[in-house]
């Protein structure tokens, strides 16, 4: 009997990479979160970073971090881990079925960093799970979703 030979998921392959644009910067194509500063640092097949500056008009009544924002970062995150395709590939686009989030702690800092990654996929949904980090040192909070690709 033959073993599979596969590469953990984990593992980035100069080809699982899609390049940024001349500007360093990747492309979101999405309105809604260029239009609260969103960015794409890191992307991959079945992985996607993406980061916020924190603004004040973020933070809620007790100046932290407003859940609604935190919600759009782990919408953000799971949908974008599917959406990996390469240079010269048509692009995927995916809609939210059902996003769980779970806040763990909250807090002000000045960068908020989204780490989505897919679990597992089929033909035309898949399930995915994201963190948010604030100034890379504290987990605020955690999603899965199940996540549709559209057609």
């Amino acid at each position: 009997m033959s073993k599979l030979k596969t590469q953990p998921k984990d593992v980035e392959r100069p080809t699982d990479v899609i390049p940024p644009a001349e500007d360093g910067e990747f492309c979101l194509d999405n309105p809604a979160l260029e239009s609260i500063g969103v960015r794409i640092t890191r992307w991959r097949r079945d992985y996607v970073e993406l980061e916020l500056a924190v603004a004040p008009e973020m933070l809620n009544r007790s100046r932290v971090v407003h859940g609604g924002t935190i919600c759009t970062l782990l919408d953000a995150a799971t949908g974008y881990a599917g959406l990996y395709s390469p240079p010269g590939d048509t692009p995927l686009h995916a809609v939210t079925l059902s996003l769980t989030s779970n806040f763990l702690s909250n807090g002000t800092g000045s960068v908020l960093t989204a780490k989505g990654f897919v679990d597992r996929r089929g033909r035309s949904i898949y399930f995915s799970r994201a963190e948010v980090w604030l100034d890379q040192g504290l987990l605020i909070a955690t999603g899965v979703a199940t996540m549709k690709y559209l057609k």
